[in-house]
């Protein structure tokens, strides 16, 4: 049963990706996307995003197909938010290629008022100035941001005032590191503590194929990723992650351990469905058994 409703807000793009499995061209993506479709399996999601003339009915479709409110998608002249990458053989590094933000340049959040009852807010990576636009415009009990190092390079001062009215912060390790001013190979325990001094209740750090590590109030949670035969394409894993355990925490209800635990192993079982396809295919038509499936294997592995 789905007990609750969860805002995203981010981009909606077309990714063209290489990678050492093949490649895709003008394929759906965005933070937006990913988010929106890995929290539907556990909630109802609302998005608030932007995109061109040349995103069509196919794109619409697949939102459509698992539930996601698109009433908050603006249709504006132009062309939809594009980028382009290509991955190293081994996955764990990128080169962009090319970004085109299009459409997304001019991208001014307005909340409709018909999301105005969503208790979960969950705040793609854009420019902490709209950040805070979105945060000025809801009254959610529960907000989730991500955020990446182009902004705390760029826009720190105003990230800062957004971490410090969120409950929750995504992040990777390496930008845990950059944020919270702690050197290169510090400890990321160091960098969690430096970070939720600066107001966030809980912060979540994403280490790829390392899994997920949760520290907030006296509280330490670790998933490990699951163990696959095969990597097609990374991108939106992250995202893919921040939705599904925004999902399952809006289908909770509550903010307590036994709540992000189960978010913590939900968000890392939606990433690792995503990584096995090129952009949102591997996340898409899922079924209850497969997810069921996935969670018994990731949970044997800790030792449930």
């Amino acid at each position: 049963m789905k007990k609750d409703k969860l805002l995203i807000v981010g981009s909606v793009a077309f990714d063209s990706v290489e990678t050492p499995a093949g490649k895709a061209e003008m394929a759906m993506g965005g933070s937006a996307s990913f988010a929106s479709i890995g929290a539907s399996y556990w909630c109802q999601p609302l998005v608030v995003g932007v995109v061109g003339e040349d995103f069509g009915e196919k794109q619409f479709d697949r939102f459509a197909d698992h539930g996601v409110d698109t009433r908050g998608i603006e249709i504006a002249s132009g062309k939809t938010f594009h980028w382009r990458g290509r991955y190293h053989d081994d996955f764990k590094g990128r080169d962009t290629l090319e970004t085109a933000l299009n459409v997304f340049e001019s991208f001014d959040p307005e909340i409709p008022r018909e999301y105005a009852d969503a208790n979960y807010v969950f705040l793609g990576n854009i420019d902490p100035t709209l950040q805070t636009k979105v945060l000025d415009q809801t009254s959610a009990k529960v907000v989730a941001m991500d955020t990446m190092n182009y902004w705390i390079d760029t826009a720190m001062d105003a990230l800062k005032n957004v971490i410090e009215r969120v409950d929750l912060l995504f992040i990777n390790d390496e930008e845990a590191l950059q944020l919270s001013g702690e050197a290169s190979g510090a400890s990321v325990l160091g960098a969690a503590n430096r970070i939720l001094s600066m107001g966030p209740r809980y912060v979540v750090i994403k280490r790829g194929e390392y899994g997920a590590l949760l520290f907030g109030p006296d509280m330490r949670l670790f998933v490990p990723a699951v163990l696959l035969e095969k990597v097609v394409d990374p991108t939106g894993a992250g995202d893919a992650f921040a939705g599904g355990f925004m999902g399952s925490l809006a289908s909770k209800g509550v903010l307590d351990r036994s709540s992000l635990s189960s978010a913590l192993i939900n968000g890392t079982v939606i990433a690792s469905f995503a990584v096995e396809a090129f952009s949102v295919d591997g996340i898409c038509d899922l079924s209850q058994t497969e997810i069921k499936a996935r969670t018994e294997q990731l949970e044997s592995m800790i030792g449930h």
